[in-house]
């Protein structure tokens, strides 16, 4: 049981109980050896929000974090928390018009970044935006063009002032998660108290999370999983976190062995990654009863299970509508199960396409969701009020996922019905990719789509079919115009040379027969030429 009552539902208030309920006992460790108590977390981030407030942060404004998981990154979160204002988490692999997007739609008066990707600021021009402070977070750090510069370790040298901590209620947005678009460039989900905090109550609750677990994050704080499945529903149920800056398949049992973790969760590909290391007589030498993976393969899972001995579970949710759904431990493991309904919590429904109506019980239709507790939803994408009434039709929110309810009442995700590409646990957007490749001056138009790979559980790779300005296309050239313009994960493994692209009488591109087609004779891999996209 939690002991916070759903009035209470604020990071500043889960904070406060939990080092009033634990002091000095570790709420994280880090690879780095750093360690977070919870009464440290709560005491530092005091101080923290007083230096926030000598350098002007207050109540709604934004202050932006690139960094890697840290003890860094979380005294930053809350302290920010404390001042009223709202924490955006930057995906540390971004750069150029990605990164350029999500800083214009936030214009944030503070940035925190890590030094190593301090150089990804370099490819984005935004010396129109009034950034006042850069904070770096380690070494002496170079100040962003046009800011103050400090350094993290001079925030926490001041004392906490009465006052500088500003109150929270559950529906205040105290964050802002970017995803990505589909027709259009990703969307910043303005995310109140109580939706960050139930992400970690329900999955705590369907893992039965106790303060005697151990949670292992290789998940990275700036993605959902990461920060509220894993982190926050360490809080809440009085857990404890081992915390890695990276996932690697390689050394993944034996980080799991020395965290001694009891729950961890993968996303995408990773358990398989895991699971296609070669087996080893110690492979059930570890702490870990459960993983929440999203998607299992029926043709590994089981096999996983049995190899390391614990149990997967599925689930199924967006940063937007959090987690309606968690299996459970007693089912079989299906594809595409995301269990049982959190009904105390949503409502869900599959509804036909063109309609909106409900279909018939086992009927393939679009997962729609709304809310049945106040604040426990994203109250809208930030300054972009088009995209937020897109999403809600008829009162419900639009997933833009295909699914159905089985006959016990089980929700399956089929695939997605939005224009939207999934690789590695990233989610892509095409739009944004096409809009790099279109710059480049051979290209004429692109079309960007998924294409399967069944070699890493059935997940997409990236696939731009290209009109060229000549009628000729150097592949090479194309890959090294996107490497240093997008994520690594965005950048295409395929490029087809195509004479034209099918469109719509309204001009828009016609993918479906392209996505059928997949690979084809003409494409080209670049694999073929060991071509290889750095960190």
């Amino acid at each position: 049981m939690i002991d916070l009552p759903q009035a209470s539902w604020t990071y500043l208030e889960l904070v406060r109980k939990r080092a009033e309920d634990y002091g000095e006992r570790i709420f994280a460790n880090f690879t780095d050896g750093q360690t977070l108590t919870f009464l440290e977390f709560e005491n530092a981030t005091n101080d923290m929000a007083s230096a926030l407030a000598d350098i002007g942060v207050g109540p709604g404004d934004r202050v932006a974090a690139m960094m890697f998981n840290s003890k860094e990154f979380l005294l930053a979160m809350l302290s920010t928390h404390k001042r009223g204002a709202i924490f955006v988490p930057i995906n540390t692999e971004l750069k150029g018009a990605f990164l350029e997007h999500q800083i214009r739609n936030i214009e944030p008066k503070v940035v925190f970044v890590s030094d190593d990707l301090r150089p990804a600021f370099d490819t984005i021009n935004v010396a129109d935006i009034e950034i006042e402070t850069s904070v770096s977070v380690e070494g002496n750090g170079v100040p962003l063009p046009g800011t103050t510069g400090i350094l993290f370790a001079n925030l926490l040298d001041t004392a906490a002032r009465d006052g500088d901590v500003r109150p929270a209620t559950p529906r205040d947005i105290c964050m802002i998660m970017f995803t990505s678009g589909t027709t259009g460039p990703s969307k910043g989900t303005l995310m109140p108290h109580a939706h960050c905090l139930l992400f970690g109550y329900g999955s705590g609750r369907a893992l039965s999370m106790s303060p005697d677990d151990k949670m292992f994050i290789c998940m990275p704080f700036f993605h959902a999983m990461g920060l509220m499945l894993q982190l926050t529903s360490c809080l809440m149920y009085g857990s404890s976190a081992h915390v890695i800056r990276r996932f690697s398949a390689t050394t993944w049992l034996d980080e799991i062995r020395e965290s001694e973790a009891t729950l961890t969760y993968g996303l995408g590909v990773i358990p398989e990654f895991i699971f296609r290391q070669p087996p080893t007589s110690r492979d059930k030498e570890h702490k870990l009863r459960t993983m929440l993976a999203v998607p299992i393969g029926e043709d590994w899972g089981e096999a996983f299970e049995e190899r390391f001995g614990l149990r997967l579970m599925q689930a199924y949710g967006m940063t937007e509508c959090n987690i309606p759904a968690y299996g459970n431990l007693d089912d079989p493991i299906m594809a595409g199960c995301a269990g049982y309904l959190e009904d105390d919590f949503f409502e869900v429904r599959i509804v036909d396409t063109d309609t909106d109506e409900p279909v018939v019980q086992g009927d393939i239709g679009e997962i729609v969701v709304r809310p049945k507790q106040p604040a426990c939803f994203m109250a809208g994408y930030y300054r972009m009020p088009e995209r937020t009434v897109e999403a809600w039709r008829n009162m419900w929110f639009h997933t833009g996922d295909a699914g159905l309810f089985d006959d016990k009442g089980r929700l399956f995700f089929i695939d997605r019905i939005k224009d939207c590409i999934r690789r590695r646990g990233e989610n892509i957007s095409a739009f944004e990719v096409e809009q790099v490749i279109n710059n480049h001056p051979d290209v004429a138009e692109s079309c960007v789509i998924g294409v399967r790979d069944e070699d890493a559980g059935g997940e997409e790779e990236v696939k731009a079919c290209i009109v060229s300005i000549d009628n000729a296309l150097d592949y090479t050239s194309i890959l090294d115009w996107c490497v240093t313009r997008m994520p690594r994960y965005a950048v295409p493994r395929y490029i087809e040379y195509v004479h034209e692209l099918d469109k719509t009488p309204t001009g828009k591109l016609r993918k479906q027969a392209l996505r059928d087609a997949g690979i084809t004779a003409d494409t080209w891999d670049r694999n073929s030429i060991g071509y290889v996209v750095p960190r």
